[in-house]
């Protein structure tokens, strides 16, 4: 009962999270904003330790669905030059979502973990024969 639920102390589908906090629950907003905020911290760490950023990428379940905490991430993003079009970020599927004045290109990129493990399982078939 740690992370996003125990914050929210709701639940861990961002899903709930985002109902709660539009119904004003400030525990599920916390929740969500919390991370936004630590997803922001780690790409700010990895851009520092690369000495810049140029391509900002969202996928999974959070990354690709969720217009709201890609707008948060970006915002605190702020300083590296990162601007999203809410317009281009609301839509679904894989595109740019970067505003074209961005310093940094953001897009949303589906991910597709049936296909993954389906060719991993298959190289590990035919490297046992």
């Amino acid at each position: 009962k740690s992370g996003v639920l125990g914050i929210s102390g709701v639940s861990s589908d961002f899903r709930d999270l985002a109902d709660g906090a539009a119904k004003g629950d400030e525990n599920c907003a916390l929740a969500l904003d919390k991370f936004a905020y630590e997803v922001a911290k780690y790409v700010g760490a990895y851009a520092a330790a690369l000495n810049g950023l140029d391509v900002l990428t969202f996928t999974a379940g959070v990354g690709e669905n969720d217009k709201n905490i890609r707008a948060a991430v970006c915002e605190y993003l702020g300083f590296l030059g990162v601007k999203l079009d809410p317009e281009l970020n609301a839509q679904r599927g894989e595109h740019k979502i970067s505003a074209p004045d961005s310093k940094v290109e953001v897009w949303i990129v589906p991910t597709n973990e049936e296909l993954m493990i389906a060719q991993d399982t298959a190289e590990l078939v035919n490297a046992a024969k």
